[in-house]
Parts: C-alpha cells; sequence; structure tokens
C-alpha cells in the first residue's frame, strides 16, 4: 500500500496522521512561567519547552558574561556588556512567553508550578549579583590592600637611604596614604593608616633615635609640614611627634658645632630661638654661647692665641645675629657678643707675638700694626708698635727678628742717620733697643746712577755745600739693624744695614737713591 493509500476496515477511511502535535490552548499563566524560566539565564524555560536553539542561546550568553566578568576584579564588567546580556534576557524572556502561551511544558504538569519554579529561580541571577557585587568588593579591598603595602614598601627601602635619596618615596607614601584615607574611608586599608603612619615617622626620624642630631634636623623638619598633607584627625599627636626631637636636634648639633668651630652652630641657634623659643633647649643657648666666649678668651693665652682671636672674632659677628627676642634673651646675647669683640681685641697682640715668634713677620707687622691703631689705651700697646717695627726690618733682614723687642730705649753710643736722598724715608731699627723715626727729603740731592756708587771713593752724604736732613739717636752696644724706606713711592726697595756697634765710636748712617736699582745706604 503506497505512501498515499489509507487502511480501510470495514469501510471506514482513517485521517491522515498531523504533522506535529495540535497547538495547546492558550495558557497565560504558562507563558509567565517560561518567560521568568529564561530570565533565570539558563534558558531552562526553551528546555521546559522543548526549544533546544534558543536554550543553547541563552547558555551562550551567560557562559560569555561569565568568561568575562570572573574572576571580579574592582572595575567588573563592563557597561556595554551588561546592557546587552540584560537585552538577551529580555528578548529570551518575551520569546519564551510567546511560545509557551500555545506550548504544553515537558515538566511540571501545572502552570502555577513552573511559575513558582520560576520565580524561585530568579534567585540565581539576583543572588549571582550579590555575590559578584561582593567580589568586586573583595577584589576593592584587596587592591586597596596591596596600594598600601606598596608605599609600605617605599617607606621601608626609603629608611635604608639617605633622608636626601629618599625623600621622593617619603612624598609618594604620604601622597597614597591620604588617598586611602579621603578616597576609601571605610576600606580596611584606610583603617591600617593610622598604624602605618606611627611606622612612617619613626622610620623618617629614625636618625634621632640613633642620636645623630645633625643628621635628625633635615627629616625631622621635613614630618612637621606632614599635617599640611594629611588631615590632623588621621595623625592625631604625631603631629607634633617631631617638635621636642627637632628642638633637641637643633640644639644638640648647634652645640657641637660651637664647641667644633662648625659656623653652621649659629643657624642651628637661630632656628630653635625663633621655632622653639619656649623650648628649654632654646633658654641653654645663652649660657652655651657664653661659655664658649670664656673658653676662647682663656685659649689667648695658650699656644695658638692667633686661632683664638679668629675664632672669637667670628663668635662675636655671630652671636651679634643671633634673634634672641623671642626667647628673652637678646640682651644677654649682645653682652656675650661685646664681650667676644674685645677680648678679640685685646688677643690680637698675643697673636702678633706668636707670628712673630713663628717668623710670621709680614702677619706680624699688620696684625700688631692694626693692634696699636685700635686700642690706644692698651697697656701692650707701646711694645706692640715695636715688634711691628722689628718686623718689618725683619721682612728684609730675617736676623734681625731673632729677637722679641722690648720697650727698652736710648743707650750710650751715638749714632747719626743723614738722608742724601729726594725721597722723605722712614728709618726703622732693632736690636738691643727698637724705634723709628723719619726724616724729610734733601733739597738739592738727586738720585745716583748705579754706575757712580760703584766708583772708588764713592762718598754720599759728604757734600759741603748740602744741607742733609739729619737725625742723632743713641743706642746700646751691640748690633742694630736698620731699614731705610722711601715715604709715597711704593715701587722704590728699602735699604737694610747691619751695624756692630761698640763703645768709643761714633756712627753715621747715610741713605741715599740709585737709579734702576732701589734705595742704598
Amino acid at each position: 500500500m503506497s505512501g498515499d493509500q489509507h487502511a480501510a476496515t470495514n469501510g471506514f477511511v482513517a485521517p491522515p496522521m498531523p504533522s506535529a502535535p495540535p497547538p495547546a490552548p492558550p495558557d497565560r499563566p504558562r507563558a509567565a512561567a517560561v518567560a521568568l524560566l529564561n530570565l533565570s539565564g539558563l534558558g531552562i524555560g526553551y528546555a521546559l519547552i522543548r526549544r533546544w536553539v534558543p536554550m543553547a542561546a541563552c547558555w551562550i550568553a551567560t557562559g560569555v558574561l561569565l568568561l568575562l566578568a570572573l574572576p571580579a576584579d574592582p572595575d567588573g564588567v563592563g557597561g556595554g556588556l551588561l546592557t546587552v546580556y540584560v537585552v538577551v534576557l529580555l528578548l529570551a524572556a518575551v520569546h519564551g512567553a510567546f511560545v509557551g502561551l500555545r506550548t504544553r511544558l515537558v515538566w511540571p504538569p501545572r502552570s502555577p508550578v513552573a511559575v513558582l519554579l520560576g520565580l524561585a529561580l530568579l534567585a540565581v541571577p539576583v543572588g549571582g549579583s550579590v555575590l559578584y557585587r561582593s567580589a568586586r568588593e573583595e577584589a576593592t579591598q584587596q587592591m586597596l590592600l596591596d596600594r598600601l603595602e606598596r608605599a609600605d614598601g617605599l617607606v621601608r627601602s626609603g629608611g635604608q637611604k639617605s633622608f636626601g635619596t629618599a625623600q621622593s618615596d617619603y612624598r609618594e607614601a604620604l601622597r597614597v596614604y591620604g588617598g586611602l584615607r579621603a578616597d576609601h574611608p571605610d576600606s580596611r586599608a584606610a583603617r591600617k593608616v593610622p598604624g602605618r603612619l606611627t611606622s612612617f615617622y619613626e622610620t623618617v626620624g629614625a636618625a634621632y633615635a640613633r642620636k645623630d642630631y645633625c643628621a635628625a634636623i633635615a627629616p625631622l623638619t621635613y614630618l612637621r609640614t606632614v599635617p599640611r598633607t594629611l588631615d590632623k584627625k588621621d595623625l592625631g599627636s604625631l603631629a607634633a611627634w617631631p617638635d621636642d626631637r627637632l628642638a633637641a636636634s637643633l640644639y644638640e648639633c648647634g652645640t657641637d658645632g660651637l664647641a667644633g668651630a662648625d659656623v653652621t652652630w649659629e643657624g642651628h641657634f637661630s632656628t630653635l630661638l625663633t621655632t622653639f623659643p619656649d623650648s628649654p633647649q632654646a633658654k641653654k643657648i645663652e649660657p652655651e654661647v657664653r661659655a664658649a666666649v670664656d673658653k676662647e678668651a682663656g685659649n689667648l693665652r695658650g699656644s695658638e692665641p692667633c686661632a683664638a682671636v679668629e675664632r672669637l672674632q667670628g663668635l662675636s659677628s655671630q652671636v651679634a645675629r643671633l634673634p634672641g627676642d623671642k626667647a628673652g634673651v637678646a640682651d644677654a646675647l649682645a653682652r656675650d657678643a661685646g664681650r667676644a669683640g674685645k677680648s678679640a681685641d685685646a688677643g690680637a697682640y698675643a697673636c702678633g707675638v706668636d707670628q712673630y715668634k713663628d717668623g710670621e713677620f709680614d702677619a706680624a707687622r699688620t696684625t700688631l700694626s692694626e693692634f696699636a691703631d685700635s686700642n690706644k689705651h692698651d697697656k701692650n700697646r707701646a711694645r706692640a708698635r715695636k715688634i711691628a717695627i722689628a718686623a718689618e726690618v725683619a721682612l728684609k733682614v730675617p736676623a734681625a727678628g731673632k729677637r722679641l723687642p722690648t720697650t727698652a730705649s736710648g743707650g750710650s753710643i751715638s749714632v747719626t742717620v743723614k738722608n742724601d736722598s729726594p725721597d722723605d724715608i722712614t728709618v726703622l731699627y732693632t736690636g738691643p733697643v727698637t724705634g723709628s723715626f723719619t726724616l724729610k727729603g734733601c733739597g738739592g740731592c738727586t738720585a745716583y746712577s748705579t754706575a757712580s756708587t760703584l766708583l772708588l771713593g764713592f762718598n754720599p752724604c759728604n757734600d759741603s755745600g748740602k744741607h742733609y736732613p739729619q737725625r742723632t739717636i743713641t743706642l746700646p752696644v751691640g748690633t742694630t739693624y736698620f731699614l731705610h724706606k722711601p715715604m709715597g713711592d711704593s715701587s722704590a726697595t728699602p735699604a737694610s744695614d747691619t751695624a756692630k756697634l761698640r763703645s768709643g765710636y761714633l756712627y753715621t748712617e747715610c741713605a741715599y737713591t740709585t737709579k734702576g736699582f732701589g734705595l742704598g745706604s
């Protein structure tokens, strides 16, 4: 029997079989159940009405979302992807409702049960969303904790470097700490920041803990600027943590510098007096300065009086610049500065004598001349002038500086000094006695040529037709060194003469000028 033929039984012909099950009568609860089941994202609604292709599409869409969203990170999935996924779910719900309206469910047999099942399965996307949000929050917490750890690492590594090198690391760490507290105040990382700040302060100020006070000044000064960066509420007592330590460091470093002649002490004491004028350390400054002045004044009697003079001069000017008004010690410091200056002036005599003994004749002449000019009533002024004269003679004749001049004068031997030179001259002499005087230039005299001084019979100061300016002095027996120095002509060379004076003789010194070779005698 062919396919187009139908069996007949007892004359009855059977109708053809339908190609598909007849549509079920419309059932709105069933349509709603399919829609709700599809909203779970698993395509269960399609499965219950045997629509495998759209069910697979739902699985693919959910799988892509999970692949891109997991593991959760702080940024989460993009808004565009979520929008596309929500649209897919809504389309699946609408399409499922349309198909399920006239399609019977494989299971469960009753539509209300399916509706309840669909409502129950809505917990899948809702719960997944909650879990994903929690995972994102945990990822954010971990990210912030990692950020905190990196900042902590900067602080730890900075502690192994010099402060100047580590300062940029410290600034970056503070920026992170401040950002955590300001932008994520409820995060676990932000709650850890106050403890980290304590470690930060201790690390930056570690030089103070090591009693390396000079090295501690810069980092402690920096720590006082931290409240400009972070909220004082976050810092708490740390805001004032550097103050006492900085005051102590400024004092200790300044005191060490004062004792060791390091000029930086002035800056440290000035900062202490202006920044912490009421601190115990500021009150110790004036006694320290006073003691330093006393010590250096005592050193004027030691083996290096010149160093003491220089130190006292420095102390005088530096102490005078200290800002003592806020601390109430301005007047006391001014007295210390004045005393240091006076001691330096008085000590210049001892310095000049020491220079003379060491053969530093030029320095001795300058020091003692300035001392005599500046201290007109000092008991050593007269001798200072004598030593300055001897030092100048010794510059030309080193043997003249072998003994330290006294204030003695006069003697039993007459010495006449004449000036056969057109220039005014100064005559300096030293030996058993020391002194100087000036002679006017000879009006009719001229300079001799060098050649004429070499001729036999050359005899200056012996022309009876000339009136030679002259002066007679009396000197003791012994060797006297003379220096004839032209006045007003810095290019002329002084001339020297060594006279060994003996009793029973009269001596004459003659000063004259030669052309081209300086002054002779």
